[in-house]
């Protein structure tokens, strides 16, 4: 059949082959493209590899799976889910929305998305990079990477791997990701994009992933600027002897005793295990990770945390923000920790500040909330050493380096559970996607006045498109946003009236600092 001027719109001829796309909602659109061949059977827990391509014009008008993942039907009582059906180890495929396939060279936004490491996919409704095209003007690539055991478990020598060799290393969702930046770097012109303007995105797990991207040496010049939305960098990650015991119980919980063995079994019997992962690793205070990055000295060769200090990569430009009350995502429903008595929770501040000066941080925790449970000051503790405070430390580094980020704080609570969950880490995400419609299952999003809810969107979703399209997020219906100097240390605060203020995380940072210092 001869093609006609619309279907020749759909249709594009980037290097890596023709895909045939859809009209969504004014935009075209392309699911589902493999940007790496298939990690499976002898490519499980090897690097991404280059997908040997298509011969005509693939189809790219469905959604490729989800990497696999655990499964709950009904969801959580936070998100209400956070990955579905169909999952499978050939996962290794991108989103694409893009206002026109044309010779525009629009900025790109690439979304890599987070779940703890072990859940999320870039097929999420939620994660529609739909408003951010429409609204922006960008061409958005969503990533989907293997997560969990499939992504994250260290190989280890047992494996055959030589030392110092690609295959050497784990980190094997890094590996997808960078393969990922580097396909959209070569093919994103030919649908509409532009190769030399790429902000890359992350929450969460993912803004760590992101983090980690912009400091490999061969991701130099593929990455503009990166929006780091809750990255974890307080999180203590492992060495690859570390590692490689998660590894042995993994492989025990499986009841096989070799890598080899473990490479034939159905990934089902893989993520089956992961829940015992989680009991094995689980300790009472800390926030729950059964799977992380390793630094192998092969694909990651320092904290991600430290990524964008050294190198091409100080020169990247940074917004970077975190929620109020992160941790009451992971804690405040559980009845468990609500009990806890003023001593427990001493005993795990102890565990940062030392057991003489533990008394003193817990007093100064419960001041600057009066009326707080023995609970509340647990979860401010893990919200500032987790997240708040090791983003303000790349802050800080950052101004010494006279390349300064945008710093934000999301205070606007959520009214669910009578107002348990507070302003809780991922409540910031549909206010950036200013897609609250997608969002519907969440109950974390439950109760938010509309008006209120949907003014505070507008003004985020704006900054996130001004950051992408320039590296600076301020636009005309915003308060002035500075850069975070250590002059003024302003930090933008997200609530029901948005306010640029100085310093507003001090009380944590000076706190954090004198723990640092081995001070009372």
């Amino acid at each position: 059949m001869a093609s006609t001027p619309e279907s020749d719109r759909l249709e594009v001829n980037p290097p890596a082959g023709r895909l045939r796309g859809a009209t969504e909602g004014g935009l075209t659109v392309f699911r589902g493209v493999p940007y790496a061949a298939p990690p499976v059977g002898d490519l499980r827990w090897r690097p991404a590899r280059p997908h040997p391509g298509w011969s005509g014009t693939r189809d790219a008008t469905a959604d490729g799976p989800s990497a696999p993942q655990m499964y709950m039907e009904g969801g959580d009582p936070v998100l209400g889910g956070h990955g579905s059906p169909p999952f499978d180890e050939d996962c290794l495929t991108l989103n694409i929305w893009t206002p026109a396939a044309d010779g525009a060279r629009r900025p790109v936004l690439v979304w890599i998305h987070g779940g703890g490491f072990v859940s999320g996919s870039g097929s999420l409704p939620n994660y529609s990079g739909e408003t951010f095209a429409r609204d922006g003007d960008l061409v958005v690539v969503n990533v989907n990477y293997r997560v969990g055991a499939l992504g994250y478990l260290q190989p280890g020598a047992e494996d055959g791997n030589a030392e110092g060799t690609a295959d050497g290393g784990g980190n094997h969702w890094l590996t997808d990701q960078l393969a990922a930046l580097r396909w959209v770097r070569e093919n994103i012109a030919a649908f509409g994009g532009d190769p030399d303007s790429i902000t890359v995105a992350g929450q969460s797990g993912g803004a760590v992933s992101t983090a980690a991207l912009a400091g490999l040496p061969e991701a130099q010049g593929l990455i503009r600027r990166v929006i780091l939305m809750s990255p974890p960098f307080g999180l203590e990650l492992p060495t690859p002897e570390a590692s490689l015991e998660r590894t042995a119980a993994l492989l025990e919980l499986t009841g096989v005793k070799s890598l080899a063995e473990a490479r034939s079994l159905p990934w089902p019997a893989l993520i089956g295990a992961t829940g015992g992962l989680f009991a094995l690793t689980t300790r009472w205070g800390y926030w729950p990770t059964p799977f992380l990055p390793v630094i192998d000295g092969v694909t990651l060769h320092r904290h991600p945390a430290e990524a964008l200090l050294h190198g091409a990569a100080a020169g990247i430009e940074v917004m970077i923000g975190w929620t109020r009350e992160e941790a009451n995502f992971g804690f405040a429903l559980d009845e468990g920790y609500a009990a806890a008595d003023r001593d427990r929770v001493t005993a795990r501040i102890a565990d940062t500040f030392g057991p003489e000066a533990a008394p003193g941080a817990y007093a100064a925790y419960e001041r600057t909330r009066p009326g707080a449970r023995p609970a509340d000051v647990l979860m401010d503790l893990i919200t500032d050493e987790l997240f708040r405070v090791p983003a303000l430390r790349l802050a800080e580094a950052r101004a010494e380096l006279g390349r300064p980020v945008w710093a934000y704080q999301f205070d606007l609570p959520s009214p669910a559970y009578d107002g348990r969950l507070g302003a809780a880490h991922c409540l910031e995400l549909p206010f950036a996607f200013a897609n609250f419609d997608r969002w519907a299952h969440a109950p974390l999003t439950a109760g938010l006045t509309p008006a209120v809810r949907d003014g505070l969107a507008d003004t985020m979703h704006r900054a996130w498109i001004a950051f992408a399209r320039t590296g600076d997020p301020n636009h005309p219906d915003m308060p002035a946003w500075d850069p975070y100097t250590k002059d003024t240390r302003t930090t933008m605060r997200f609530d029901s009236v948005v306010t640029a203020l100085g310093d507003l995380a001090g009380d944590s940072r000076r706190m954090h600092e004198a723990a640092t210092r081995g001070a009372p």
